[in-house]
């Protein structure tokens, strides 16, 4: 039938904790299975359609039991676009900080959690479009605090800064 326009609308959150990261490994799931992730994310409610942050708050409360208020410095740093599956997915990444993380003892439902290293990050399986904003994450993003937009071609994923 080809290309009607569905969409598929998701958030992440990466939780950082002086030089770390927290990842979930994500298992038991039909869609992204045994791959790191971010800390909490999901799909959008019809009533968040138009809020990508209320969405991920609410999925780290649900996953996480963590609240607006446990966390600082949230920031929308990426959104992505691309097209499986006969769908246009978007994707919107957060990153915040977690000042208490690694004195918490956090668990998910969604698989299990780790507090990784910066440094190690690019050693870790992820999703396609995550591997690319983890990449430039690391290369570019965490240096500055400016929004980037990505679009994956098939082979990479290419991000230019979205000004204001």
């Amino acid at each position: 039938m080809g290309n009607i326009g569905r969409l598929r609308n998701m958030t992440s959150i990466y939780l950082l904790c002086e030089d770390k990261m927290l990842l979930l490994y994500r298992q038991g799931s039909r869609v992204v299975n045994n791959v790191w992730i971010g800390s909490a994310g999901g799909h959008f409610e019809e009533n968040e359609l138009n809020d990508a942050g209320a969405c991920v708050l609410r999925e780290l409360e649900e996953e996480l039991s963590i609240t607006q208020d446990m966390i600082c410095d949230m920031e929308l740093r990426y959104v992505t676009l691309r097209r499986r599956n006969e769908e246009i997915r978007q994707n919107y990444y957060f990153f915040a900080r977690f000042p208490n993380g690694n004195n918490m003892h956090l668990t998910s439902n969604e698989g299990q959690l780790k507090w990784i290293s910066l440094t190690e990050l690019k050693n870790f399986e992820m999703p396609f479009t995550a591997q690319y904003v983890i990449n430039h994450y690391l290369d570019v993003g965490q240096y500055n605090h400016k929004m980037y937009g990505g679009i994956a071609d098939g082979e990479k994923v290419e991000f230019v800064e979205m000004p204001e």
